[in-house]
């Protein structure tokens, strides 16, 4: 494992450039959880907007538990890492490890992100979450996919098919106003410039095997009843400012 260190500032800029604009990366991670300590952000672990056990019986509680407090707690710890072996390599000017740190700065930064925004659009079933989209966003949604059930069928094909760990992700793409499906592998692979992750789906094994086991369709299925449409919503009014 490399022992010196570097790496490029992805704080805001995580998952970064037009891919991921800063007014979502606020309304994704809880106010207040991003402190800046002098020129460098220290991000810390949001917490859920609701019980470990709200999610039951789509995901269970020891998932929810290992997935918030171990495995995003870890990216965020990655993350701010990264962040500051780059600040020591800008100090001594030493950037013979930037590739190393650039690609952590991108995992890490990206599991961050894409976590804050998982734990949000998902709520417990009947208060919140599942269903179908009302509104504005269903007619969007028709319009860019032909009809909801189309726009379902894809997302959940795009997330089965992801190879190895990564997402499902529904993107908005503010230059011609449109919303399209796409998988990331990890938690940055295939990330496109130019749009933006409005909702996603985990289909890291850690997101579900404790309970669906090698079942990836059978959680996907499941995981549509706690989807919370307002909150996806939000998200496209943000990168609509």
């Amino acid at each position: 494992m490399p022992n010196r260190r570097n790496f490029l500032k992805v704080g805001a800029a995580v998952m970064a450039s037009s891919a991921l604009a800063p007014n979502v990366m606020a309304a994704n991670i809880e106010s207040g959880q991003e402190q800046v300590s002098g020129k460098l952000t220290e991000h810390k672990l949001p917490p859920l907007p609701y019980a470990y056990d709200a999610l039951e019986p789509y995901i269970s509680k020891r998932i929810m538990e290992l997935h918030h407090d171990k495995h995003h707690a870890g990216y965020i710890k990655g993350l701010n890492k990264a962040e500051k072996e780059l600040a020591r390599a800008r100090a001594t000017g030493d950037y013979s490890l930037i590739q190393y740190w650039s690609r952590k700065a991108a995992f890490n930064g990206g599991g961050h992100f894409l976590h804050s925004m998982f734990w949000k659009v998902m709520a417990p079933a009947g208060k919140g979450g599942g269903g179908k989209p009302k509104g504005e966003l269903l007619k969007m949604i028709e319009r860019d996919f032909g009809s909801f059930d189309a726009f379902k069928a894809q997302f959940s094909a795009a997330a089965k098919n992801v190879e190895g760990s990564g997402w499902g992700l529904l993107h908005y793409r503010p230059a011609d106003d449109r919303l399209i499906v796409l998988q990331a592998e990890n938690q940055q692979k295939l990330s496109p410039w130019g749009s933006t992750p409005v909702m996603g789906i985990d289909v890291w094994e850690h997101a579900y095997y404790l309970q669906y086991e090698n079942k990836r369709a059978a959680y996907i299925e499941a995981w549509w009843n706690i989807v919370n449409w307002e909150q996806v919503w939000q998200n496209i009014l943000e990168l609509r400012k």
